[in-house]
């Protein structure tokens, strides 16, 4: 298969294979891949609005026993100065305030505490919808349900039922790193493996429950392991339906072992260009995926901005808070004003919306004419 075959594939519409993505990625020109993204981002896409979410990031432990390597956030069970349980006032004043604010959701993740059980989770789901009935609750990941099924001893889809019912809505993509277990070995050894990960989402999926896919990338996988990581979610997503969006983002060696350990050895972290490579692939790729999410805090408003026009539609989430990727170095908040200015400066029309991705803007969900004149889309060249 030669790259221009590929190439006229794509923009014939029909599905490219793991070898036509791996030779993308190896010899596609970035302004080739830029534009074949941005072409399949536009057909299904074609409205001109990028959308983003307001939430928060609820971390309510970061007490943790999986030692993941690339992890900068975690504290050990012993570690009793950093290692911290959220009391519940605590919690209900950061929900609290991210509802006064107009946020929508509550991601809420945290560390696998060895103590903490289903029953623990869902109390807090049940209090927290009891009060926030509106709220949409994103939480939990496939290690966490894994890890909850162990302290609690029950099955996984057990567990996702119970918090299910306690007022989970729907399940992040976190723990997803590279769904390679050569790689998983390496990065994480007591953290799930990739088919388990897999088979929970599908749970999930089952269960009625939407997810997202991500992929941590720019460590010690190889591109070819990238690659096998977006089959194995575009399989799933071909037999569910489930996946909401795909999210990408680039490893963050700060504060962490395996960080230091890449360093000395004379690794350099993954590029702005690799990181528009990779998800201008994914974006071709996973055909199946309406929605792909940049990633500006990992990236930075400006390289986020950028990969609106490498196939990403959606900004993300202009979180009130994050913890684990700024516990690597990476601080990049930034405020509603200029993620829309951004939005705007790549040529397209912001727009709030909830985890179903429908829109919740008071602008509503169509662009005005003097919204397409203002932030005007270029056309598609060749």
């Amino acid at each position: 298969m030669s790259l221009a075959s590929v190439v006229s594939q794509v923009l014939d519409g029909r599905r490219i294979g793991p070898e036509d993505a791996l030779l993308l990625h190896r010899e596609a020109p970035l302004a080739t891949l830029a534009f074949l993204a941005d072409e399949v981002r536009r057909r299904k896409h074609p409205e001109g609005v990028v959308t983003y979410i307001v939430d928060r990031n609820l971390n309510p432990t970061n007490v943790c026993v999986t030692d993941c390597g690339f992890c900068a956030f975690y504290a050990s069970p012993k570690d009793e100065e950093k290692g911290y349980v959220l009391d519940r006032e605590t919690i209900y004043r950061k929900v609290q305030e991210t509802v006064d604010v107009g946020g929508v959701q509550i991601l809420l993740q945290g560390g696998h505490h060895p103590r903490l059980g289903v029953e623990w989770f869902e109390e807090l789901l049940a209090d927290l919808k009891a009060r926030w009935p509106d709220l949409h609750l994103h939480a939990m990941s496939p290690p966490e349900i894994e890890h909850l099924s162990r302290v609690s001893r029950t099955t996984t889809r057990e567990v996702l039922r119970r918090l299910q019912e306690a007022g989970m809505d729907s399940m992040p993509g976190g723990g997803a790193e590279i769904l390679v277990d050569r790689v998983r070995d390496r990065i994480a050894p007591r953290k799930t493996d990739a088919a388990t990960w897999l088979r929970i989402m599908e749970e999930a999926h089952e269960l009625g429950m939407r997810t997202t896919a991500t992929m941590m990338f720019g460590h010690v996988e190889t591109v070819a392991e990238r690659i096998e990581h977006l089959a194995r979610v575009r399989e799933v997503q071909d037999r569910t339906g489930g996946f909401t969006a795909f999210i990408d983002w680039t490893f963050q060696p700060g504060g962490n072992p395996l960080g230091e350990e890449l360093l000395a050895s004379g690794w350099t972290p993954a590029t702005h260009a690799e990181y528009f490579r990779t998800t201008a692939v994914a974006r071709v790729f996973l055909d199946n995926f309406d929605n792909l999410q940049a990633s500006f805090v990992t990236q930075g408003r400006d390289a986020a901005a950028i990969s609106l026009r490498m196939g990403c539609n959606d900004f993300g989430s202009a979180m009130l808070e994050e913890n684990v990727v700024s516990a690597a170095g990476c601080h990049e908040l930034v405020a509603l004003e200029d993620i829309e200015s951004a939005i705007r400066g790549a040529g397209f029309v912001p727009r709030r919306r909830n985890q179903r991705y429908e829109i919740v803007d008071e602008r509503g969900p169509h662009p005005t004419p003097d919204e397409l004149e203002a932030a005007p889309l270029p056309l598609a060249t060749a």
